[in-house]
């Protein structure tokens, strides 16, 4: 079976199953596999002098071990292909995740605080419902591009190693890529790396949302406000997300107890957000799912 059409099936097995409870309740799933790798390279090797190196070192082992791993497991078939690519695929869970929050947030501001909190770094306690709702929004957008869209991408070019390797190193982006005193040196050749394998995707991502549901004078806004995110690739779904809905993102946030006065992405659009904007955009994964799945097949019958 052509790569595509194994794309194509692994889309649908994702899209059809998510991740299922019953099944990672008594396994550990492949990312958690792989975040015990990031953790383990974590405590042997971050210490002492040239962190910066060393940490190129270890993640230099981490993509190498995912990308045999991946080549070991296409050896058994196209089956086994299209089981680990939906596995690393992210669809129908972060559907489910964002979903969750707008059915909080019905409930009452603090079950809705408490579901954002499931999928967002930030500091929830204080939020407001539009709050909530903003971070709903901005996760869907980011996690479209990180969880669908670039692993998709990265295994039409490079089959299953590409997708384990991308998983690989964003991982260990979101474990040790930060800028504090523990990890700016360790971890700096992973968050690189990620911005880099994320460039195209991140992009890219931002043109489906805007094909999918278009608005006039959408992709310059898109183009203007992008830029104006903290991330070189974050902020690209973010804007197209917040146009396509008509609504304000990114803005004022609290980390651990700090507030950070970030720009508002799209600043015209509505700030005054709720459940109805979550499923919204809950909508727009659905199209840019079925937009991906249509190219794929396009691609695989040409």
């Amino acid at each position: 079976m052509s790569q595509p059409l194994i794309l194509l099936a692994a889309l649908l097995l994702d899209a059809a199953m998510g991740e299922p409870e019953a099944l990672w309740s008594r396994l550990p799933h492949p990312a958690v596999l792989m975040g015990r790798a990031v953790g383990w390279a974590d405590r042997q090797m971050n210490h002492g002098a040239g962190r910066v190196v060393t940490g190129a070192v270890a993640l230099a082992g981490l993509v190498a071990l995912a990308w045999g791993l991946g080549m070991v497991l296409g050896w058994f078939g196209w089956v086994v292909e299209v089981v680990v690519a939906a596995i690393l695929l992210a669809q129908r869970s972060l559907v489910e995740h964002v979903d969750g929050v707008a059915d909080a947030l019905h409930l009452s501001l603090a079950d809705g605080q408490a579901a954002v909190g499931r999928i967002v770094g930030r500091d929830t306690a204080g939020m407001g419902r539009e709050d909530v709702a903003r971070a709903a929004i901005e996760s869907a957008a980011e996690n479209l591009s990180d969880g669908v869209v670039a692993p998709a991408f990265w295994f039409l070019l490079l089959g299953l190693p590409g997708l384990m390797a991308y998983k690989m190193v964003n991982t260990a982006d979101s474990m040790i890529g930060y800028r504090t005193p523990e990890h700016e040196a360790f971890g700096k050749a992973a968050a690189r790396l990620d911005d880099v394998l994320n460039w195209v995707p991140a992009r890219l991502t931002a043109l489906i949302i805007h094909l999918v549901r278009p608005r006039r004078g959408g992709w310059q806004v898109i183009r203007r406000d992008a830029p104006l995110h903290r991330s070189p690739n974050a902020g690209w779904p973010e804007a197209a997300m917040a146009v396509v809905l008509g609504v304000a993102l990114s803005g004022p946030r609290s980390y651990d107890g700090a507030q950070r006065d970030y720009p508002f992405v799209n600043p015209d659009g509505a700030r005054r957000i709720g459940p109805a904007e979550i499923d919204a955009a809950v909508s727009v994964l659905w199209r840019v799912w079925a937009g991906i799945a249509g190219l794929i097949l396009v691609i695989a019958v040409v």
